[in-house]
C-alpha cells in the first residue's frame, strides 16, 4: 500500500522538544493544515465545518528509522523503565504513523493554497506531513471510562507558570503567549532530567526560548529570535 501525503501541518513548533505530549494538552496551540496540490479541491472539505474536532492521522517523520524496538523508555515515566512499544505512544514504532484528535476552529478559503484548516491543541511538529483527515465522532471515538494504563498517572501533571513579562508577549502576540503558557504548563522537561538548578531552552515560533523550573513554578527567563 502506498500512503500519499494529502497536506501538512504548519505549527509553532520548530523542534521536537517542548512539543505537548498528546493532543489537546496544549488547547491555545494553533495549527494550518494547508493541503498539497492535488487535493486542494474544496468538494473534498464540504461538510467539514459541520464538526467541530477532527482526526489527523500523520507521519513521525523526525524519527524514521530502518530498525524498531519492541521496547521503549517513556520519558513520562522518567526514562528508567521499558515499556512494550504497542503499549505506548512512542514515535520510535515499526511504521511511524499518529494520529491527533483536534479541534477544527475554522475553514480559510485561501486563493493560492485552496482551503486551509485552522486547528488548535495539535501536539505536531511544524511542517509534518498528513495523511489523512477524518471526522471526530463523540459517539464512538470518545470512551470516558476508558482505562489508560500508566499514562492515567501523569494524565493531570502540570508546573505552575509565572506570568509572562509584558516584553515577551509583545514579541509573541497575546494568542502565541497563550499558547507558550500552555504548553510549558505540561513540563516539557524530559521526566529523566528535571533539575531544580537548570536552565532549559525550546524553540517556539521562530524563537529560543529559556526556562527554568523551581519548586514546581516555571519561569521564563528568556527570549530571543532563533538563530540569533
Amino acid at each position: 500500500m502506498e500512503l500519499k501525503i494529502i497536506a501538512r501541518i504548519y505549527t509553532d513548533f520548530d523542534e521536537k522538544f517542548g512539543i505537548p505530549r498528546q493532543s489537546g494538552i496544549s488547547p491555545e496551540s494553533i495549527g494550518k493544515v494547508v493541503f498539497e496540490k492535488e487535493y486542494r479541491r474544496p468538494e473534498a472539505v464540504r461538510g467539514l465545518t459541520e464538526y467541530s474536532h477532527i482526526w489527523l492521522i500523520w507521519q513521525f517523520s523526525m524519527s524514521v528509522r530502518e530498525k524498531w524496538s519492541p521496547t521503549v523508555r517513556p520519558p513520562r515515566l522518567g526514562g528508567n523503565k521499558k515499556m512494550g512499544v504497542f503499549a505506548t505512544r512512542s514515535p520510535y514504532r515499526p511504521n511511524p504513523i499518529a494520529l491527533s484528535s483536534v479541534k477544527l476552529e475554522k475553514i480559510v478559503d485561501d486563493t493560492e493554497l485552496g482551503p486551509v484548516l485552522i486547528v488548535k491543541g495539535a501536539d505536531i511538529l511544524n511542517g509534518t506531513p498528513i495523511y489523512d483527515i477524518k471526522p471526530y465522532l463523540k459517539y464512538t471515538d470518545s470512551h470516558p471510562d476508558a482505562v489508560c494504563g500508566f499514562a492515567d498517572d501523569v494524565m493531570d501533571y502540570k508546573v505552575r507558570v509565572l506570568p509572562l513579562p509584558k516584553e515577551i508577549i509583545d514579541l509573541l502576540g497575546e494568542q502565541r503567549a497563550k499558547a507558550l503558557v500552555s504548553v510549558l504548563e505540561t513540563d516539557p522537561r524530559p521526566g529523566y532530567k528535571r533539575s531544580d538548578t537548570e536552565e532549559y531552552g525550546m524553540k517556539f515560533s521562530g524563537f529560543d526560548i529559556s526556562f527554568s523550573v523551581t519548586d514546581g513554578t516555571l519561569s521564563v527567563t528568556g527570549i530571543e529570535k532563533a538563530g540569533c
